[in-house]
């Protein structure tokens, strides 16, 4: 018996040991580095997001290949394919979802609000129930 992965008659691989214990590891090697980055606030907020967002893409790496055994080996290429498609529609409907939502914040918000100026004084609730009794009168 050979020490390290195998294939089946269907071409899915199988890890040993080893290979498990290795991606067991290093998920929580990269569990404990966005952690470290939090609690200790060595670094600025941004490069600390930065930290963790690449820890999560390698962390998502090794899972794929250290336990859904996902590699380019050509019985596997088909099902690296079909995850690749996957990822990019996610991307796809997140991203769209993300711009959709920002451009229509962006259009619903006021115009003072936009330049940055202190929105008048009328705009309050009691200035403008006051204005209503006011048209009422006319």
């Amino acid at each position: 018996m050979q020490p390290h992965a195998h294939a089946d008659a269907s071409g899915a691989s199988h890890g040993t040991l080893k290979s498990y214990l290795t991606g067991f590891v290093l998920s929580i090697i990269l569990t404990v580095i966005p952690f470290g980055l939090v609690m200790s606030g060595a670094l600025p907020a941004g490069w600390i997001l930065v930290g963790i967002f690449l820890a999560a893409i390698v962390q998502i790496l090794v899972h794929m290949h250290y336990f859904l055994h996902l590699d380019t080996s050509s019985e596997q290429r088909w099902n690296v394919m079909a995850m690749a498609y996957t990822v990019l529609i996610i991307a796809t409907l997140v991203g769209g979802s993300i711009w959709i939502m920002y451009n229509t914040r962006i259009r619903m918000m006021d115009a003072s609000l936009m330049a940055g100026t202190p929105a008048a004084p009328a705009a309050t609730a009691a200035a403008a129930s006051r204005d209503m009794a006011g048209m009422d009168a006319r």
